[in-house]
């Protein structure tokens, strides 16, 4: 006889506002969930007959619920290899509360540990509209490193960092980037992407890295984080400096111990210049497409597939003329993978880009054809009629992300209003039956936060405030949606089995703090999540569903680690009250190896304390306090 549990739900929501996307059935009371698929997607009555006496039951009180949010260009296995080093920028409305968080940051970093912002911020979204001075890091942070990363056009360095990584008078110009010097030829701190950002990437990796267990800490930690805004999936795009399979180890480690809690399909991203056919012939005889599970899948190559064709981003500048060895270096790639039947993401911002590299595309589909490959460009702000014909007659997409909301004010100081109306144009591309998907390409170029970029594609204002877009060029509230969550599974060949909430596909939803669709246009980027749930578990609860909180997730490693004061987006963790601080409060074990004698588990404490020594290993070490070994 079968076993009756077979017939009853895991979890049952029950009494909620679900908008599921299915345009079968748009709306919906409650669902039931099984073996982390919906099972039953209706009115409380039907669905509630499916609760046996071990169904988790939760009444969502009348709140709207919706699809799991998922990014189409995330750069989260390198964020989270270094989620917990990096102090936030991302939200904080004023420089003065950014410069503060600054400072009692500095007061807890032991030597030789940075203070690393990187990213995530623009100088528009400061009440001051400006930057920090290179006077007011080194008056914050005498000695210990401050590193600054600003979108990717430039990067500040306090006198310590400058020390810390060896520049000096006799270093010579990056080449595509500048360091500033005074008079007689000393660097000052400031960094410039000249368009290319080699020299603030290069910069960055000089800074000492977490180990492998605090790595593996991080990367849970920024997954939560991102879960904690509603985030239950993503495409990872690579990244410079991210090399495979050597920085794929902590998020395989994850994935093998069932520890992931935002589904990741990946993509392999070169990291060799002129030496990018030897990536690909290597990894499509090591790898294979779609390999993994619906938690961690091989997504095909890019975003990186020649240095050749990277046309850096940087609005500030004159848009860079891609060298005449693109075409070949690009069509020797796309044959490989197209014999491999790899799909692909290219980077490319600007259309001189795009048109340049579909003279490849097409040429190479004379001979191969590129049908179901499901490839596309990425970001694509200046992107033209005819380019969007193009691809569509090859079967590509679109993927676009909120860059503009970041850089949207140096776009116009450039190019004008005009032409930042419709600038990516999401409206036009939607309107041609183009697949395009929407996303953040956070962390460094843009916050990581969904709400901005849903916010943007609906309201077309950046986060400092500047309309770029007009209303006849931006998204309604349910097609923003839709960019976020059915619209992505394109692009990750997973159509049809996530992305909306509808019985047999998987169980990933979130519950956001507002209603979004009756909420103010203003109010929308400042969401989060009430409850967040993938796969039918429960991945985050806040207030009223913080008991229904499944997980147990570690506190930030190191002790010093800004995550532990801030939490992350607009510092929300330095709250009394907020989740973090319950959590710290109910586990005073930071869950290191390293349990101090004089001061157990609080490390920072220590290292923020004024010695009366020159030598603070042999004091601390001789009161039996192994603080400094953590």
């Amino acid at each position: 006889m079968a076993d009756s549990s077979s017939v009853y739900a895991d979890l049952i929501l029950h009494r909620g506002l679900f908008t599921t996307l299915n345009r079968a059935q748009p709306t919906a009371q409650a669902v039931a969930i099984k073996d982390g698929r919906f099972l039953k997607v209706g009115h409380d009555q039907e669905v509630m007959a499916l609760q046996g006496p071990r169904t988790k039951v939760i009444d969502m009180r009348g709140k709207r619920v919706l699809p799991g949010l998922i990014d189409n260009h995330l750069h989260i296995i390198r964020g989270g290899l270094n989620f917990n080093m990096e102090l936030r920028w991302d939200g904080v409305r004023s420089l003065a509360d950014a410069m503060a968080m600054l400072k009692r940051q500095v007061d807890v970093t032991p030597a030789p540990q940075w203070v690393r912002v990187v990213g995530g911020f623009t100088e528009h979204q400061f009440a001051e509209k400006r930057l920090p001075t290179l006077e007011e890091l080194n008056a914050v942070a005498p000695d210990t490193p401050v590193f600054i990363l600003h979108l990717y056009d430039r990067a500040l360095l306090n006198a310590a960092a400058l020390r810390a990584v060896g520049y000096t008078k006799d270093t010579p110009e990056p080449p595509g980037g500048q360091i500033t010097r005074d008079s007689q030829g000393n660097p000052t701190g400031l960094l410039l992407a000249k368009p290319n950002a080699a020299i603030l990437y290069a910069t960055l990796a000089k800074g000492p890295k977490l180990p492998l267990e605090y790595q593996l800490n991080s990367t849970r930690l920024f997954m939560r984080e991102l879960n904690r805004l509603g985030v239950t999936g993503a495409i990872d795009a690579g990244g410079g400096f991210q090399n495979y399979p050597d920085d794929y180890a902590v998020i395989e480690q994850l994935a093998k111990e069932q520890l992931l809690t935002i589904r990741l399909a990946y993509n392999l991203f070169t990291q060799k210049p002129k030496q990018e056919k030897d990536d690909f012939l290597r990894w499509t005889q090591e790898s294979r497409y779609k390999q993994g599970d619906d938690y961690f899948r091989h997504n095909g190559a890019g975003e990186m597939l020649v240095f050749s064709a990277a046309d850096f981003e940087d609005f500030r500048v004159e848009r860079p003329d891609m060298p005449p060895q693109m075409e070949d270096d690009l069509e020797g790639v796309v044959r490989i993978l197209a014999e491999n039947r790899w799909p692909w993401r290219m980077h490319a911002t600007y259309d001189e880009t795009i048109s340049r590299a579909l003279d490849v595309f097409e040429k190479v589909n004379q001979d191969i054809p590129l049908e179901g490959l499901n490839w596309f460009f990425d970001h694509a702000e200046t992107i033209s009629e005819a380019s969007m014909d193009r691809i569509a007659a090859l079967g590509g997409g679109v993927a676009v992300q909120h860059r503009m909301a970041y850089q949207g004010e140096y776009f116009v100081e450039r190019y004008g209003a005009g032409a930042a109306e419709a600038t990516p144009p999401v409206k036009k591309m939607l309107d041609k039956g183009l697949k395009v998907s929407a996303g953040t390409d956070a962390t460094r170029v843009a916050s990581y936060n969904p709400w901005v970029s849903l916010s943007w594609l609906i309201t077309g204002k950046t986060v400092g405030g500047l309309q770029l877009t007009p209303q006849r060029n931006c998204l309604d509230r349910e097609q923003a949606l839709r960019m976020w969550t059915e619209n992505v599974t394109w692009f990750s060949n997973e159509e049809g089995k996530k992305g909306r909430i509808q019985e047999g596909m998987l169980a990933d939803l979130v519950v956001p703090d507002r209603d979004f669709f009756a909420c103010p246009e203003s109010d929308i980027a400042d969401t989060t999540a009430l409850l967040t749930v993938v796969g039918g578990k429960v991945v985050w609860g806040a207030g009223e569903f913080s008991a229904d909180d499944e997980t147990s997730p570690p506190l930030p490693l190191p002790d010093w680690s800004p995550v532990r004061r801030f939490g992350g987006y607009a510092g929300w963790g330095d709250q009394e009250g907020r989740p973090l601080q319950a959590a710290m409060k109910r586990n005073l074990s930071c869950d290191c190896a390293t349990n101090c004698g004089v001061h157990q588990h609080d490390h920072a404490r220590a290292w923020a304390s004024n010695a009366p020594v020159s030598d603070l290993k042999s004091f601390w070490g001789a009161l039996g306090c192994a603080c400094w070994a953590v």
